[in-house]
């Protein structure tokens, strides 16, 4: 999932937005991966928060159907984290975002098998001009000059 660098707040329709996967580790970091558009629709709702599923391996081994059903739950909690009737009520924003560029791993040497591989976001095809609708705490502003 996208590391938070900056927080996107108030996304207006053309902001620059950049969704970034990797960039982890301590001594050798993993090459970063990234998803860039502009911002071409913004829709406020509100969501019944439930437990994320459970998958029943680490993260390292998710497959993109795997990766596809967790980012699809979202917002969600633990379980722990859930109402016992399951029917707290939260804010979401989502962002339409019309795609301008990409850089996705190609194979499993180049990187772990993320919500970007092999010119794909999660389940769909990546092409420019292309609009994805996404949750706007995936995403965060391009960096000025970018």
């Amino acid at each position: 999932m996208a590391a938070s660098l900056a927080v996107l707040t108030d996304p207006q329709v053309g902001d620059c937005v950049v969704f970034r996967e990797g960039g982890v580790g301590l001594l050798l970091l993993t090459p970063v991966y990234w998803l860039k558009g502009s911002v071409a629709g913004v829709s406020r709702q509100q969501r019944v928060i439930r437990a994320c599923p459970r998958i029943g391996k680490q993260a390292s081994a998710y497959t993109p159907a795997d990766h596809a059903r967790l980012a699809g739950a979202m917002p969600c909690v633990d379980e722990g984290g859930v109402t016992a009737d399951g029917a707290e009520l939260r804010d979401v924003i989502r962002v339409q975002v019309a795609v301008a560029d990409w850089e996705t791993p190609w194979s499993h040497q180049q990187g772990t098998t993320g919500w970007l591989f092999r010119g794909q976001f999660l389940n769909q095809t990546l092409k420019k001009g292309g609009v994805i609708d996404m949750d706007v705490t995936w995403l965060v502003p391009c960096e000025a000059g970018r």
